[in-house]
């Protein structure tokens, strides 16, 4: 992702990466969400979805041609071996489609999503920042068994195979605290969009040096 500066935007799950990405997409900023990209890739017609009935039947299919994301969650959050045989199928697609959206934008700078950057060395090399949207355990909770229906042991198993909030935090260039009200949180991130916008500008000029 060479000549464009990235911010890869991270948290756990229900830390509100979504509604903080938009909100750098209205400000000005590129967004690159992998999760989007694995729908995609996953959805009617994709080759994805031909290796994924192969390694795991067809019954992870559902029956409008799509994965069936429900079984395929229960699965790979219970069962280690298959998370890393899906990751397998997927990842690599996934690099490939983040690293040619990001070359593509004609934005200043790019937010690039991945719930499980701090996990992954591929794609944290190539970020010139990592931001980390964090918020209490206990708003996680709330807000994943809200929108998924999911309670909250099965919340709690998600969690646990994700990354230590210490270790996010710790890895993190800038954090964006999501406890608060909406107007909060857009006054966070216009700060963090004019700080990037700077540093952009500082890594074109030094590209043109």
């Amino acid at each position: 992702m060479a000549g464009v500066f990235t911010v890869g935007l991270t948290g756990g799950i229900g830390s509100g990466k979504s509604t903080v990405a938009e909100l750098f997409a209205a400000s000005g900023a590129g967004v690159v969400d992998t999760d989007q990209i694995s729908h995609f890739l996953t959805g009617r017609n994709q080759p994805a979805l031909t290796q994924i009935a192969h390694n795991f039947g067809s019954e992870f299919i559902a029956a409008d041609g799509t994965l069936d994301r429900i079984r395929m969650r229960k699965l790979v959050f219970s069962d280690q071996t298959a998370r890393k045989n899906l990751e397998g199928i997927l990842h690599p697609l996934i690099r490939e489609e983040t690293a040619r959206q990001v070359q593509n934008a004609i934005a200043p700078y790019v937010i690039v999503v991945v719930p499980l950057l701090i996990e992954s060395d591929s794609y944290k090399k190539t970020m010139n920042r990592i931001l980390v949207v964090d918020c209490e355990p206990e708003t996680q909770i709330r807000r994943v068994t809200e929108r998924s229906g999911l309670n909250r042991e099965e919340v709690l198993s998600i969690i646990k195979t994700q990354v230590s909030r210490e270790r996010r935090l710790s890895e993190a260039n800038d954090i964006i605290y999501n406890e608060g009200t909406i107007e909060s949180l857009l006054a966070q991130v216009k700060a963090l969009h004019i700080q990037y916008l700077r540093f952009a500008t500082m890594r074109t000029g030094s590209d043109l040096a």
